[in-house]
């Protein structure tokens, strides 16, 4: 008997800042963030990509990546596509682009990704306050003479 369809297996999940294709077919992958560090909440990121690459499936199947909130349950932005596997031993590459994420306050958000709604990884994104250290261009703080 021959499969005619098995669920792929997610070779890869990566959140950068943005993905650039090569002439080649291969990808740059641009930023890659494991921790997002701002000044200040609430901020908005220019952009966000989710670069998921399949492999040891055979079928159609649909791609879901969802970011969701530090409450766990608000989904603040959601990306669906469809793809194929022709044979299992070719992959897919899928790039999910969430231009303008507004992050309101600090905590730990979560990248979800799932293929025909199976959950396949689900990994957190901390969103933290830092204030920047100082300017050298401050001066140095004023010495007391020693007397």
């Amino acid at each position: 008997m021959n499969a005619t369809r098995i669920l792929p297996d997610l070779q890869c999940s990566l959140l950068c800042e943005d993905v650039r294709p090569e002439a080649n077919s291969n990808f740059i992958l641009v930023g890659v963030i494991g921790l997002v560090r701002v000044p200040q909440v609430p901020v908005t990121a220019f952009k966000l990509c989710v670069f998921n690459r399949w492999t040891a499936g055979l079928g159609e199947f649909t791609e879901s990546v969802r970011l969701i909130a530090p409450d766990q349950t608000t989904i603040l932005r959601k990306g669906q596509v469809k793809f194929s596997l022709q044979d299992a031993s070719h992959h897919a590459t899928n790039v999910t682009v969430f231009p303008q994420v507004e992050f309101p306050a600090a905590g730990v958000y979560y990248v979800e990704v799932l293929v025909d709604d199976v959950m396949k990884i689900r990994f957190p994104v901390p969103v933290a306050v830092v204030q920047p250290p100082q300017s050298a261009t401050q001066p140095p703080a004023k010495q007391e003479p020693r007397g």
